[in-house]
């Protein structure tokens, strides 16, 4: 899909297509920005200093808030032709396949699994499967295996699943990483609002930009996948070790519920840490990925903007028998 057009003198105001992430926005043009000229009513500082050498324009995309305008760099703008239309709705069309493909069952899925070592040892078992005619799969040699777990590295090497994510909250996991291993303090549990109602209001919050039918379905995709990782890799990569007990009782006193109904944001921002790692062992491509990006970091900085509402103020003391059954699990 190539896209047509040069976006170079477009004016204020001018109707556009412009980038967020990998799919492709109606948007006006708020400001422009040209290097080494007057460019009136424009201050520098508003530019981030990587757009500055380039021409460069201020966005406003369609049905957002005001807070979500950007200054783009001009390769990110597109004119508003009937050819990048078509590559708006393809983009649209792919992105929505590849996340929705795991409920498919047909030979483009890539199911989402939080278990780190699982990718290369389905796509080993494909392999099996689909070799020489009458070849048993117990007789697949050591060197083939190893081999095909070497193809499958380094195509995942090559991924790009870096997340980026916002100081607050950085500062938010030192501070819990610090008050549980070496405070001996625990987050209260159950929490409210828990990950299932940050979830649920974040996709209230980012549906007011009165998204389409095919974006909507990409933005469910991506939140029941998220709630699913969670549920599925707190109890194994989630929590400290001073946790388990915790883990254990709050487990055994809420049958039938999931960690996602059990526990909030604190425990959900480690879980985007781990993320590249596990994303890394999908067979997830970098269009996928990169959608799934887009929204995990708009739910981060949502999350940051919201801290003190989602965030505990302080964590609870344990107990003297707890800290003795803790340390001895």
């Amino acid at each position: 899909m190539a896209a047509t057009g040069a976006s170079e003198g477009f004016s204020v105001n001018a109707r556009c297509l412009a980038f967020h992430g990998p799919l492709l926005y109606e948007s006006k043009i708020l400001k422009t920005y040209f290097p080494n000229e007057r460019n009136e009513d424009v201050d520098i500082e508003e530019i981030p200093e990587e757009n500055r050498a380039a021409v460069a324009y201020l966005i406003h995309y369609k049905g957002w808030k005001s807070s979500w305008d950007e200054w783009l760099p001009q390769e990110r703008v597109l004119r508003w032709t009937e050819e990048n239309l078509r590559m708006q709705k393809e983009l649209k069309s792919e992105a929505l396949q590849q996340l929705r493909s795991k409920k498919s069952g047909g030979p483009g899925q890539r199911e989402l699994t939080p278990t780190a070592g699982s990718a290369g040892t389905s796509s080993l078992q494909k392999r099996k499967e689909t070799g020489k005619e009458g070849v048993d799969s117990a007789k697949v040699t050591k060197k083939t295996r190893r081999e095909a777990e070497e193809k499958d590295d380094e195509y995942f090497s090559h991924l790009d699943v870096n997340i980026i994510v916002p100081d607050t909250l950085k500062a938010q996991l030192a501070d819990d990483w610090e008050n549980i291993t070496k405070n001996s303090q625990l987050v209260k549990l159950p929490r409210s609002p828990n990950v299932q109602d940050i979830l649920q209001e974040f996709r209230a919050f980012y549906l007011k930009r009165r998204l389409g039918s095919a974006e909507t379905e990409i933005l469910d995709e991506v939140l029941a996948g998220l709630q699913l990782y969670f549920d599925k890799s707190l109890g194994s990569i989630l929590l400290y070790r001073f946790e388990r007990q915790q883990y254990l009782e709050v487990t055994r006193g809420n049958p039938g519920k999931v960690p996602s109904e059990i526990y909030g944001a604190e425990h959900l921002v480690r879980l985007f840490v781990s993320l590249p790692g596990l994303l890394s062992h999908t067979h997830m491509d970098q269009q996928s990925i990169n959608v799934l990006k887009s929204h995990i970091e708009e739910l981060l900085r949502f999350l940051a903007k919201n801290q003190k509402t989602y965030f505990v103020e302080s964590y609870i003391n344990s107990t003297p028998a707890y800290e003795a059954i803790s340390r001895g699990l």
